[in-house]
C-alpha cells in the first residue's frame, strides 16, 4: 500500500483500519494485525497506529492487549457491521466542520463532563489529571505542553463515564492540536493556563460541580476565544 501522507495521518489510519476490518470479514474475537505490522504496512509512525487503536478501544470496538507474541495486539470485541462504520465516520467527518463548531462541541462536552466528574471523581482519572499537570509544569516546548494538556482534558472527560463523549474528545483533541499550540504561542506563557487547570482539578477532586463547570468555561474561553458566547 502507498504511504499515507498529509496532516491527518491519524484519521487516515482509522479509515484504513475500518476498511480492512470490513473487507476481511472479521468478527468478534478475531485479532487485528499488530501495531508494528500495521505501521509498516501503512508506512506511518507507530504513534499514529497507537492513537487510532486507542480510539477504537474507547469506542468499545477492540480490546488492546499488552505484550508480545501471538497473544499481543487488538481483538475485535464488537460486530463491525453497521455501528463500526457509523462510529468511525464520526471521527473522520471532523475535517468538514468549522473551527467554531469544533470548539463549541468541545465546550459543551467538557462543561457536562466537569460537572459529572465532580459528582463522583474516580481515583484513576484524577491521578491521570494530576500526572498531566506535573508533566505540563516541566514541558520544554509548546508542543510538549499541548500534548500533556490534551491528556489532562481527555482524563477529565473520561472521569464523567460517557464512552462516546470520550471518543469524541479524542477526535476533537487531534483536530485542535495545531490550534492549541498556536494558542500557547499567542499567550506567550502557560502560567494562566496552568492556573486554570489547577482550578478545574481542585473543583473535581473536592466535589464541587458548579465550580468545575465555571472553571472549564473560563479556561476554554482563555485558550480559544471562539469558545466565548457570541
Amino acid at each position: 500500500m502507498a504511504k499515507l501522507t498529509g496532516t491527518r495521518t491519524f484519521e487516515q489510519v482509522l479509515a484504513e483500519i475500518e476498511r480492512r476490518i470490513i473487507l476481511s470479514g472479521l468478527r468478534v474475537g478475531d485479532r487485528l494485525p499488530g501495531e508494528r505490522q500495521l505501521a509498516e504496512e501503512l508506512q506511518v509512525g507507530r504513534s499514529s497506529v497507537r492513537e487510532a487503536l486507542r480510539v477504537l478501544e474507547t469506542l468499545g470496538l477492540v480490546e488492546c492487549q499488552v505484550g508480545r507474541g501471538p497473544n499481543a495486539g487488538a481483538i475485535l470485541t464488537y460486530d463491525p457491521d453497521g455501528t463500526l462504520t457509523d462510529l468511525l465516520r464520526l471521527n473522520l467527518s471532523l475535517s468538514s466542520l468549522t473551527m467554531r463548531e469544533i470548539i463549541d462541541t468541545r465546550l459543551m462536552i467538557e462543561q457536562w463532563s466537569a460537572g459529572q466528574a465532580a459528582h463522583g471523581p474516580h481515583a484513576e482519572h484524577t491521578r491521570a489529571m494530576t500526572a498531566a499537570l506535573a508533566a505540563m509544569d516541566s514541558a520544554a516546548t509548546p508542543e510538549e505542553f499541548v500534548a500533556h494538556d490534551m491528556a489532562f482534558h481527555i482524563a477529565l472527560t473520561d472521569a464523567a463515564g460517557n464512552t462516546l463523549n470520550s471518543a469524541i474528545m479524542r477526535a476533537l483533541s487531534n483536530t485542535l492540536r495545531h490550534y492549541a499550540v498556536e494558542a500557547v504561542h499567542r499567550l506567550g506563557h502557560t502560567a494562566d493556563l496552568q492556573a486554570d487547570h489547577r482550578l478545574i482539578h481542585t473543583a473535581i477532586t473536592t466535589g464541587t460541580p458548579a465550580d468545575a463547570v465555571a472553571a472549564v468555561t473560563e479556561h476554554l474561553g482563555r485558550a480559544y476565544p471562539l469558545a466565548t458566547p457570541m
